[in-house]
Order: structure tokens, then C-alpha cells, then sequence
């Protein structure tokens, strides 16, 4: 697999993670205090677009790295809870590293 795969990856869910704690800030100065109404409609509408595009790189990386459903699931779905996928991203990322074609070799580095 190649490196570009993870990076498209990482970088869709560490902004749909900010997107969406983002969102969660609108929401509380909507409901909560009343403002920011277009503000809030904004962000969400960015958020929903960007969670797409999170969904389909998500599901790419996880066809080719050949996870179970249950894993590409969990990883799916992390992005709809708020800071989980900062840390679901981390794990990915230490699982799948071993599994690029194009990672340097140990020995290179000697």
C-alpha cells in the first residue's frame, strides 16, 4: 500500500475531528446562548461535506489494508464522535505503517 493512501487518510480525520469539535462549539453558542445561528448552519454544512470525504478515505485505506468490518467500522463511525478520532487516527496509523510498500527499510537508515 502506498504512503499517500494513510496521509489522505490522516489528514481527513484530524480535520473532520477539529470540524467537528468545531461544530459542537457552534451548536452550544446556538442553543445554549442564542447565537451564531448562520454561523452554526455554515460549519455544519462544511462538516457534513468533509465527513463525506472522510468516509470514502477511510474505506479506501481500510479495503486495502484488508480489515475486518468490525474495524473498518469502528474507524467509521469514530468520526462522529467528538476527539475520538484524534486517537482512533493514532492507532491506524501504528497498524497500518508496516503495511507501506514504499516505507524506508530499517537498514537504510544505517
Amino acid at each position: 500500500m502506498k504512503r499517500s493512501v494513510l496521509t489522505r487518510y490522516r489528514v481527513m480525520a484530524y480535520v473532520t475531528a477539529v470540524m467537528l469539535l468545531v461544530l459542537c462549539a457552534c451548536m452550544v453558542a446556538k442553543y445554549g446562548f442564542d447565537k451564531g445561528e448562520g454561523l452554526t448552519l455554515a460549519v455544519s454544512q462544511i462538516h457534513g461535506v468533509l465527513f463525506i470525504i472522510y468516509l470514502v478515505l477511510a474505506f479506501d485505506l481500510g479495503s486495502k489494508a484488508k480489515w475486518p468490518f468490525g474495524k473498518l467500522l469502528w474507524v467509521l463511525v469514530s468520526g462522529t464522535i467528538p476527539t475520538a478520532a484524534f486517537f482512533v487516527e493514532r492507532k491506524v496509523v501504528r497498524e497500518v505503517e508496516p503495511l507501506l510498500t514504499d516505507a524506508p527499510s530499517p537498514l537504510a537508515k544505517a
